[in-house]
Parts: structure tokens; sequence; C-alpha cells
């Protein structure tokens, strides 16, 4: 009876080229430095950065128009008022602090 080598068995080469073929999937799916899921990360990551990018064009493009149109008196006036504690002379000025 012929000696077979262990690989020219049609079933045990099938398996062992599944076998091997399901590692390199795993391999790539898991482990490579360009993994599906990296990807799917990096994918993610790019539509949080895109909407984030879309949010401040919008505002730049808001905060552009107020810049363009100036500031009114009272606008002035109010932030005079509130942030800098500045008052028009001869009027007293009384702050109320709410209790936390």
């Amino acid at each position: 009876m012929p000696r077979l080598s262990f690989l020219a068995q049609p079933t045990l080469r099938r398996r062992l080229l599944l076998g091997g073929l399901a590692l390199l999937i795993g391999w790539i799916a898991f482990f490579d430095s360009h993994s599906l899921l990296r990807r799917v990360r990096y994918y993610h990551d790019l539509r949080q950065t895109t909407a984030e990018n879309e949010r401040l064009q919008t505002e730049n493009t808001h905060l552009a128009e107020r810049l363009r149109t100036g500031l009114s008196d009272a606008t002035v006036e109010k932030v005079a008022r509130e942030q800098y504690g500045m008052r028009r002379p001869g009027e007293t000025v009384y702050r109320v602090e709410a209790e936390d």
C-alpha cells in the first residue's frame, strides 16, 4: 500500500486551507493596522468631526454677520453695565445677588 503524505488527503488539505483562510480573515478583521474595526472607528470619528466642523462653520458665519452689523447702543450699554459695572453719572446701582 502506498504511503500518502498528510497533505495528499483531500479533506485534511481542505481543512488546513479553510483554517488558514479563517486565520487570515480574523487577522485582517481584528489585528491588522488597517483592520475593519479601526476603519469603522475612523469612519465614526470622521462623521463626528464633519458634523462638528459644519456646526462651527455655521457659528462662524453667524458671528461674522454680527460683526458686520455692529453693536447697537443698547447692546454696548448692557455689556458695560452687566460685565464692567459701569453706570451713568448721578445713577445709583443696587446689586442683587441670588441665594444658593
